[in-house]
């Protein structure tokens, strides 16, 4: 068991990282202590956008260091003063054929763990057991909703937590925690259901399948009690009371469970109250020209995470609204 909470995050990173890097969609994944699990989707290499200098320059950021990213940008600098076109277009294609490709994007990712891992350990060599393992998953509704939750119910399975909510490294709680680097994650979920497959906008709009999505979860996570008479095996996971009030609730996430939660609306929003108060704080503060900038022309903001009502906030989150 060698992946810590600190660890785990890094890992995100890394994963994140290499995603917007490489074209490949993280649906959704799972960090667990000593593996992980990922679905993903492969793009067809023809779709991606080709890459050019300003687009190479504004993703390698993102996997090497600013000396190196510094170098690449010289040598193209050469490249383009000596007006040598088959040299700059070497350079790019050093990065371009290794976009979309399934392959380079895991051995990437567990090279850059196993690099962070020995360093932090204080150790060399490999870090994981043996080659990944790959199942080819068909793009219709059951089977993307039946893997994503396998994944997503992993913590639940190994009895870490009673909810998935609960588990900060998983896509589902990524999606959950709101905000701009929840957006990857809210998406990956939204491309499972049938509805994303014929309408690629359908995607985005987390509050139709967050709901469906937790539906569902809950159903596959729900507990197995083992009946040696009639050859079942038990199973961990939620109490079927549990599941039943998810489903009344038609998936939402009611707030006396998003109060478990650590809320940084309640600390980083600034004002709390109806659309009327926050608007009001809004108008006073603009008048005094002391919080915010001239393009901004209202004031209250929904809360995510949870069905919060009327209540609005002045400051709208951009990371990790809800914290575990």
């Amino acid at each position: 068991m060698v992946f810590e909470p600190k660890d785990k995050e890094i890992f995100r990173k890394i994963l994140r990282n290499q995603e917007a890097f490489s074209g490949v969609r993280i649906v959704t994944y799972c960090l667990m202590s000593n593996h992980f699990h990922l679905l993903l989707e492969v793009p067809d290499r023809e779709t991606l956008a080709p890459l050019d200098e300003e687009g190479l320059l504004a993703v390698l950021p993102l996997l090497y260091s600013g000396d190196v990213v510094e170098g690449v940008k010289q040598e193209l600098e050469r490249a383009r003063a000596a007006g040598d076109e088959p040299w700059q277009r070497e350079i790019l294609s050093r990065y371009e054929r290794r976009r979309g490709d399934l392959g380079l994007f895991l051995k990437e990712v567990k090279l850059r763990i196993t690099f962070y891992m020995n360093k932090r350990l204080g150790r060399t060599g490999t870090l994981w057991e043996g080659r990944y393992k790959s199942v080819l998953v068909e793009d219709c509704e059951q089977a993307l909703l039946t893997i994503s939750a396998y994944i997503d119910l992993n913590p639940i399975r190994a009895g870490i937590v009673a909810k998935p909510e609960d588990y900060r490294w998983c896509g589902y709680a990524e999606a959950l925690a709101g905000g701009r680097l929840a957006q990857r994650a809210r998406d990956g979920l939204g491309l499972i259901l049938s509805e994303a497959l014929q309408d690629p906008d359908f995607r985005h709009d987390w509050r139709r399948t967050s709901a469906r999505y937790r539906m569902f979860l809950y159903e596959e996570g729900q507990e197995v009690t083992a009946g040696p008479d009639l050859g079942q095996r038990g199973r961990r996971g939620m109490k079927a009371e549990v599941v039943d009030a998810v489903l009344e609730q038609g998936g939402a996430m009611p707030v006396r469970q998003a109060l478990r939660h650590r809320v940084r609306y309640f600390c980083d929003g600034a004002a709390l109250g109806t659309a009327a108060f926050v608007n009001e704080v809004f108008e006073r503060e603009q008048a005094l020209r002391m919080r915010f900038g001239e393009k901004r022309t209202s004031g209250a903001r929904r809360m995510r995470g949870a069905d919060w009502g009327e209540l609005r906030v002045l400051r709208d989150l951009q990371k990790d609204v809800m914290e575990t």
